[in-house]
């Protein structure tokens, strides 16, 4: 059956090729979007490849979810919504706490109450959450319990120590994390999400919409922003290699992510919206696979076949985590589908993208100097 799909947020990374391959199998995709510059610039029609992109392929609505009057528009005809919409950033999120939650959970709480509220055609809604809202995540303990520990400390990680520690100081190993683990976010950003998901999956059965919820791990790959120094290190780090600049690795280089691919994302986001079984359900979206940071640097200058001085320098921001794997088995076994594309053949597709693209000014460091004029970079 066709659907008609509201992709709020739908002119970023992940809703404008979702949009796409919705379009691509017989559905009518309508966007809303912000269209803020950090991401699509100051003239987005102008400087904007992802808006360029939905031409012919989705109606674009300029708005923001934080207004009930665009979000009446928007809605009128959906049948599915996916709700992208959302500031991100863990570092960001730090500072501008009011903008965060204004648009993260306010926005949300706008969408749902006129979907409570006003007479509507969504039968289905997939909600956007993140890995960011399990803190540190799983954990094994020497005598082989599953625990979630606190967050790192300050002073711990000033004296150059950034292990994941037991209550009782033992270090615990690293296990994939799954979607019935303790919920407890570091970060403004990830405190967002949490509430962004209990919203959307306490509000919609009540109104009879279903939910879904896909905790994104870390998304990567070609269209990502690479103006944003808040999207992630691969961007950050290639633009440091096209300019020839050294490379700053914070903590102990040794810190890890689920990279997982965009067209990985894309794929578990159609499933939330055209799957039966998806509904109700709770997915992390993600590789499976934990990757260091150093792993990251070595990968890219591979990619390149270039690389610049590195530099392991111990700096470490408050909000971050240590490591970050994601159990992927409900996903299988639910949806049927497993993200398939390992971490270097994704980064290889990034950067040949990359190099068609302008090099962009360093925008990152700015973004540091925030952080540590607020004494959130150490």
């Amino acid at each position: 059956m066709a659907e008609h799909v509201l992709i709020t947020g739908g002119a970023g990374f992940i809703g404008s090729r979702l949009a796409k391959r919705l379009v691509d199998s017989g559905h009518r995709v309508t966007v809303l979007d912000a269209l803020i510059p950090q991401v699509h610039g100051d003239n987005p029609s102008e400087t904007s490849p992802l808006l360029k992109s939905l031409e012919g392929v989705a109606e674009v609505i300029h708005g923001t979810v934080t207004s009930p009057d665009d979000l009446r528009k928007a809605l009128s005809g959906a049948t599915v919504v996916v709700h992208l919409a959302a500031e991100t950033g863990t570092g960001q999120s730090m500072y501008e706490i009011d903008r965060y939650v204004e648009a993260n959970v306010g926005g949300t709480a706008k969408l749902l109450d006129l979907l409570t509220n006003e007479s509507h055609s969504v039968k289905r809604m997939v909600v956007a959450s993140s890995r960011s809202i399990y803190g540190e995540g799983a954990y094994e303990a020497q005598d082989g319990t599953i625990v979630y520990p606190p967050h790192r400390a300050d002073d711990t990680m000033a004296q150059g120590d950034f292990r994941v520690l037991g209550a009782g100081g033992e270090e615990l190993r690293l296990v994939a994390t799954d979607e019935d683990a303790k919920l407890h976010p570091s970060s403004v950003y990830g405190i967002t999400k949490q509430m962004q998901e209990s919203l959307i999956m306490t509000v919609g059965p009540v109104i009879g919409v279903e939910p879904v919820a896909l905790r994104y791990q870390n998304v990567y790959g070609p269209g990502q922003s690479l103006k944003n120094p808040y999207t992630g290190i691969l961007s950050i780090f290639s633009t440091l290699i096209r300019q020839g600049k050294a490379i700053n690795i914070f903590e102990d280089g040794l810190e890890s992510r689920d990279f997982v691919y965009i067209d990985d994302v894309v794929e578990a986001t159609y499933l939330a919206v055209t799957h039966q079984d998806a509904a109700g359900g709770t997915f992390n979206v993600g590789s499976g696979v934990a990757t260091t940071v150093n792993d990251v640097v070595g990968a890219l200058f591979a990619a390149f076949g270039t690389d610049v001085p590195t530099r392991i320098s111990g700096n470490y921001r408050l909000g971050d985590i240590r490591h970050n794997v994601a159990d992927t088995t409900r996903l299988r076994e639910v949806l049927g589908f497993t993200p398939g594309v390992a971490f270097a053949d994704g980064v290889q597709q990034f950067v040949e993208w990359v190099l068609t693209e302008p090099v962009e000014g360093d925008t990152y460091q700015r973004s540091l100097d925030e952080m540590a004029s607020r004494n959130l970079l150490k």
